[in-house]
């Protein structure tokens, strides 16, 4: 993966983040009944997954990468926003890093589970891993988003400028 192609993930992202500035606040936080409930949960799931993944399990950053849920209703948009930014430092952080070791297998334990969990897997595919989740989560948001009457942005790679 290069920055070029991270960079049309995060153009399909911030298209989507602009778009829920403009959301009525309770529908940003309103539970669907599918996916991670809300757009705000979901958003939040996707960047975890990123913190997760890549910022601790491949870089060691920290053993805690996950929000917990009570403490999502406490954020705000900017504050995803913010986490998305932290995001980006990882995956940048990770193909200078590792840009040239992104096929070297990994095997160690999952540092934020409570029961030890072996697991041995290459940056490359835990990268893909979180992209296609996250395209998975913006489409369950965008789902969500026509449920509610609004017309979402485009969110698709194919939409980005090169």
């Amino acid at each position: 993966m290069l920055q070029q192609e991270y960079g049309w993930v995060r153009q399909t992202r911030g298209n989507l983040l602009d778009f829920c500035r403009n959301l009525d606040p309770n529908h940003f936080t309103q539970t669907n009944g599918f996916g991670w409930q809300s757009v705000r949960d979901s958003l939040v799931h996707i960047a975890d997954c990123y913190v997760a993944w890549l910022g601790s399990f491949v870089l060691l950053k920290t053993k805690k990468p996950l929000t917990p849920r009570e403490e999502l209703h406490n954020l705000s948009l900017e504050e995803i926003i913010a986490r998305f930014e932290q995001v980006d430092s990882i995956v940048n952080e990770l193909l200078e890093l590792h840009g040239h070791k992104l096929n070297v297998l990994i095997e160690r334990e999952i540092p934020w589970r409570e029961a030890p969990e072996l697991l041995s897997i290459t940056p490359r595919k835990l990268l893909m891993h979180t992209i296609t989740h996250e395209f998975h989560h913006k489409g369950q948001i965008v789902a969500m988003l026509r449920q509610m009457g609004y017309e979402p942005p485009n969110t698709d790679v194919l939409g980005t400028e090169d």
